[in-house]
């Protein structure tokens, strides 16, 4: 087990927590994470583009000219994608780019982008979040007295509405329950901030 500090909001250390190495402290697998992440990104696609193919666009109820003798090439339809106005050949049509990946590969990746945050020191853990309000300014001091600059992202154990709308006019942070973790989110901010009780959240979902 690896100890790491724990802070209260500003920015004091309090205490020392133990981490779980099966979950904090494993060699990172890059290969696994690159795979977790596309995965992520294709499962966000929307999926609706569209083209009009010939069969779809107006027109072309006839051959525009005949076959020979007038200098031109031939022609059938004036649906054709050479023409103006013309079908898309071989272009996008709806389509769900979703796909899943294997249980065991997305708990190696979970456990490795956690990994990688405590072996780069960017994982912050924080003894209670508590706000008696929704005030924006109470999360950027939080923020500052943390030493926190660049994209920061803030794990709670359960969703709560004041942290979540106090830090949603804070460039670049951004809020999360333990539930809704996902190992894009991990790797795209700079700085991991967890509450305590979500530390001990997620060894129980990923032990």
């Amino acid at each position: 087990m690896s100890t790491i500090s724990v802070f209260d909001m500003a920015g004091k250390q309090v205490s020392e927590t133990e981490l779980n190495d099966e979950i904090f402290g494993i060699t990172p697998n890059e290969a696994v994470m690159h795979a977790m992440v596309v995965n992520y990104l294709a499962n966000q696609r929307q999926g609706t583009q569209s083209t009009l193919t010939r069969t779809e666009v107006s027109g072309g109820g006839r051959k525009p000219w005949r076959q020979k003798g007038t200098g031109h090439a031939r022609q059938g339809s004036t649906r054709a994608p050479q023409w103006y106005h013309g079908g898309v050949a071989l272009g996008p049509k709806p389509r769900d780019y979703r796909y899943a990946l294997n249980k065991k590969v997305r708990r190696l990746a979970m456990k490795s982008a956690l990994s990688t945050k405590v072996l780069d020191n960017n994982m912050i853990v924080l003894d209670a979040l508590a706000l008696d309000s929704y005030k924006t300014k109470t999360i950027a001091d939080m923020l500052k007295a943390l030493g926190v600059e660049g994209k920061a992202l803030i794990v709670t154990a359960e969703a709560d509405a004041k942290v979540i709308k106090s830090a949603a006019n804070i460039p670049g942070v951004k809020t999360a329950a333990v539930n809704t973790l996902n190992v894009y989110d991990i790797l795209n901010y700079d700085k991991f901030i967890v509450v305590k009780n979500a530390v001990g959240k997620i060894e129980e979902v990923y032990a």
